[in-house]
């Protein structure tokens, strides 16, 4: 039998676009909100699918982060203060909203739950979010 579950988490943490010419080229901050839909088959045991704080948890590691490129010049200055989370490229939402999926399929993987990410939402802003939709 074939589940679907959906949680929502919300995060606050800053970044910039090293590569982009406007506004947010500057190190500024967002709430963001991450919807994360996952599908599969529960634990035959628990009928559990994915514990909804292994979702919170995988993606709280990013609340109230400093996250840049890690090609960012800004980040051996600010890692003097305080630890940066850097990407592989700028920290758009697109970006972030694949890392936070891949994250999740690791811990689906690691901890052998038959259940993947269909669908993931990154809000930067109350109007604006990337999606990703397997």
């Amino acid at each position: 039998m074939t589940v679907a579950i959906y949680k929502e988490v919300q995060i606050d943490a800053s970044h910039r676009l090293l590569h982009y010419k406007g506004k947010c080229a500057n190190l500024h901050g967002h709430r963001w909100k991450i919807e994360v839909w996952v599908e599969g088959e529960p634990d035959a045991t628990t009928g559990i699918l994915i514990d909804y704080n292994v979702i919170k948890q995988t993606i709280a590691k990013y609340d109230h982060q400093i996250i840049l490129n890690r090609d960012d010049p800004m980040v051996p200055a600010v890692e003097k203060f305080q630890h940066v989370l850097t990407t592989p490229g700028d920290p758009t939402s697109e970006l972030l909203a694949r890392i936070f999926r891949d994250d999740l399929e690791e811990i689906c993987e690691a901890q052998h739950i038959a259940a993947h990410v269909t669908r993931l939402r990154v809000w930067e802003s109350p109007n604006c979010y990337a999606e990703i939709i397997e």
